[in-house]
């Protein structure tokens, strides 16, 4: 998939100048999971966590901006890729769901971050 394509009046900002994209921007390498904006809010979020913390459920819901079920959506889609884990304690209205990053899922985000970094720099 490429961002931009020559000559389609995509721009890129240096300083005060705009200067024309040179060519398209492959975005191969990045992670199709992560790359989707919703599921990289999660990844990202919970990679700020100190290694050991959870985030509960309802707060990250609040923090993402994510309805309930679309947030269950993506988390489970993280979790069957290895890079969140969801936990569920109690039960009913005392009930609480936390999720974490996995190295796995900190590892991905590294990696993630680092082929858009490099995709960034041949603007």
């Amino acid at each position: 998939m490429a961002l931009a394509a020559p000559g389609v009046g995509a721009a890129t900002r240096m300083g005060s100048h705009v200067r024309p994209l040179t060519g398209p921007v492959s975005t191969d390498q990045l992670d199709p999971l992560i790359h989707a904006p919703a599921r990289l809010r999660i990844v990202a979020t919970l990679a700020a966590l100190p290694d050991g913390d959870t985030l509960s459920f309802t707060r990250l819901q609040e923090m993402i901006g994510l309805t309930p079920g679309n947030l269950i959506t993506h988390l489970r889609k993280l979790e069957e890729a290895g890079y969140v884990d969801t936990r569920k304690t109690g039960n009913g209205s005392a009930s609480l769901a936390t999720a974490a990053p996995t190295l796995e899922g900190r590892a991905a985000l590294d990696t993630y971050t680092a082929a858009l970094r490099d995709a960034l720099a041949g603007l």
